[in-house]
């Protein structure tokens, strides 16, 4: 399974022949290339190790996007995958940014979603401040990664029948969560799954279903469906999360 959801994916010995552009008075751009090699610097100093890594740039270099899978103290599991992210832009578009996630969503012009986000805009003292960023990034890994864990826990331990998870998925159509033309589908995949992951009649598996279905749309509203969801179900299995879901943190300049 992909790490993240992008097109023009490129090795990430790619991302040292894309040109940084002059700072300005204003604006300090940062090379793509150094954003990853201090992530993984950071990710090693912290005990993590980087099992995968996926990269994408969008618009002729211009914007680029990366993921990172970690294994480390505290985080191994057959039912998911910690990915930590970051996004980089040349043409002002978007500060340089790290997240956290099971997943990344990326859409077609790299803009990107997970659990928690923490950027920093490119200004003159990037550079010195870079390094708390990715810090403070990593310091969150394994907090997420728990309490992740305590929301699988909880949607795992919450059975249900057909019926009621037929109308939840209704409920998430009718919330804007989910497409109304997949709502038949979603209902044939809990009730006569094809997947081993989608078997066992509980939230979690009927999380599973919708959340693939999800994956087959508008990547633009992915990751606001897949919020509602996740409320939506962190309710009916009592699940209070311990982070924000989709906090952003922009840290000064």
């Amino acid at each position: 399974m992909s790490l993240i959801m992008a097109k023009n994916k490129v090795e990430s010995e790619q991302l040292e022949l894309v040109p940084t552009p002059e700072p300005t008075d204003t604006h300090t751009p940062i090379p793509h290339s150094l954003l990853a090699d201090r992530t993984r610097d950071a990710l090693g100093r912290a005990g993590f190790e980087i099992t995968e890594e996926e990269h994408a740039l969008g618009r002729g270099g211009l914007r680029y996007f990366g993921g990172f899978a970690l294994k480390g103290e505290g985080i191994d599991g057959n039912d998911r995958k910690l990915v930590l992210g970051l996004r980089n832009a040349h043409d002002k578009s978007f500060a340089a940014s790290v997240c956290i996630g099971n997943h990344m969503m990326v859409c077609e012009n790299l803009c990107f979603s997970s659990d928690v986000k923490l950027a920093r805009r490119h200004t003159v003292n990037i550079l010195r401040d870079l390094n708390t960023v990715l810090s403070s990034a990593v310091s969150r890994v394994v907090s997420h990664w728990t309490d992740m864990g305590k929301r699988i826990d909880a949607y795992k331990g919450s059975e249900l029948s057909k019926e009621r998870a037929s109308d939840l998925v209704v409920d998430l159509a009718e919330m804007g969560a989910f497409p109304a033309r997949s709502v038949y589908k979603a209902v044939q995949e809990f009730r006569n799954p094809r997947h081993e992951e989608f078997k066992g009649g509980t939230l979690w598996t009927l999380y599973n279903g919708v959340t693939e279905h999800l994956k087959g749309g508008d990547l633009s509203k992915l990751p606001q469906r897949t919020m509602t969801t996740q409320s939506l179900f962190d309710k009916i299995a009592g699940h209070t999360p311990e982070i924000v879901d989709a906090q952003e943190i922009a840290l000064p300049a």
